[in-house]
């Protein structure tokens, strides 16, 4: 009787394991995708650093949708703006947009969200939002410089956004100098590992 009990059990388990595996492979191939046009706009973008060659030294986590998170977002209204540092020592001027306010990993977590002056005022680009940051990753598995995260203010609804860190990036800078990649400000330094998305260049 106990037997029957315990197959029963796992009978019925079954089903939601086999739905949490199609998930988690979705998932996976969602990413890979994502990566696959992330190589390509290398090849297509003009001022890249990269060859097509270069690409395939281009290395990432694997997919991981624990890194997948729900943030709240604040709105704060920054009329007067600040100079972002770039790593060739120029300086961009861009604006605070937002907080964002999450838990990953068991850890409390916040990240500004930035707003470029010049961008805002380009046709197609108004709505565009930047989160830089740095990690307890960089310098050893990531680029030490920091990655990047993109937004739209569309992607903001009810006051929430989704953060996927499987698809942050490195800056150009990590591939070669020259360039006046923004250098994340300390406020965006997160005290945790993001062992997801982009790692250092492979060549």
């Amino acid at each position: 009787m106990k037997l029957l009990k315990i197959v029963l059990v796992i009978v019925s388990l079954l089903p939601i394991n086999s739905n949490l595996n199609a998930q988690n492979n979705q998932y996976a191939q969602s990413i890979e995708l994502h990566r696959q046009q992330y190589k390509e706009a290398f090849i297509s973008d003009e001022h890249s650093p990269l060859t097509k060659k270069d690409t395939a030294w281009l290395r990432f986590y694997p997919p991981n949708s624990s890194y997948l998170v729900l943030a709240q977002f604040s709105k704060i209204n920054d009329t007067i703006g600040f100079d972002m540092q770039t790593h060739n020592g120029v300086t961009k001027k861009y604006y605070v947009y937002g907080l964002l306010t999450f838990t990953l990993h068991q850890t409390l977590c916040t990240l500004y969200v930035y707003q470029s002056e010049k961008l805002r005022t380009l046709e197609g680009m108004e709505d565009y939002l930047f989160i830089p940051f740095t990690d307890e990753t960089n310098y050893e598995k990531s680029f030490g410089g920091g990655r990047y995260l993109d937004f739209k203010i569309s992607d903001i609804q009810q006051n929430q956004l989704q953060i996927d860190f499987n698809k942050c990036y490195n800056p150009y800078c990590a591939y070669k100098e020259g360039y006046s990649c923004p250098i994340p400000p300390k406020e965006n330094n997160l005290k945790i590992k993001i062992e997801a998305g982009e790692l250092l260049f492979g060549k």
